[in-house]
């Protein structure tokens, strides 16, 4: 099995999702399961097979979540030597040498990807674009919407 790479945060926040699951929901869910029950005829009782089916839901998210975390290669930026390059882990600030527009990513692993808190993915265009580049550097990102030129501005190890 591959190992994919993930921040400690990313690792954090799943596990924390993970035991909310076990100690939370599925307690929760089979009470409902039980009150549902005594209720009567199951072929018929709405609320017995909408349990059912947040059972079925949240069993699959926690073998999802385990799986995830037993093939997860946590990476603590914080521990690694600051050499000024772009790697898994760090925050780049970026300059769009046409517009001068300044951004700023956070590369993570698939799943801790979040667009709109500046997280983007291992595997999108500009963070593949950047990896391995320096403080400096311009590097060129094919984007849908066609070539974008960007200075790597900063680098921080956070």
């Amino acid at each position: 099995m591959n190992n994919v790479p993930m921040t400690v945060a990313g690792e954090a926040a799943l596990r924390e999702e993970l035991e909310h699951l076990k100690k939370v929901e599925r307690p929760r869910i089979s009470d409902a399961i039980a009150e549902a029950r005594e209720h009567g005829d199951l072929k018929e009782n709405a609320e017995y097979h909408a349990a059912r089916e947040q059972q079925s839901f949240t069993e699959g998210r926690i073998m999802e979540i385990e799986g995830k975390l037993a093939g997860a290669q946590v990476i603590d930026v914080t521990q690694i030597a600051k050499t000024g390059k772009v790697i898994f882990g760090t925050t780049v600030s970026l300059i769009n040498i046409e517009t001068d527009e300044e951004l700023s990513y956070k590369i993570v692993g698939e799943d801790e990807a979040d667009v709109k808190n500046n997280l983007i993915s291992i595997g999108s265009p500009i963070a593949r674009a950047l990896i391995g580049k320096e403080e400096g550097d311009v590097v060129v990102v094919r984007a849908p919407g066609g070539e974008v030129e960007y200075e790597i501005d900063e680098v921080q190890h956070i």
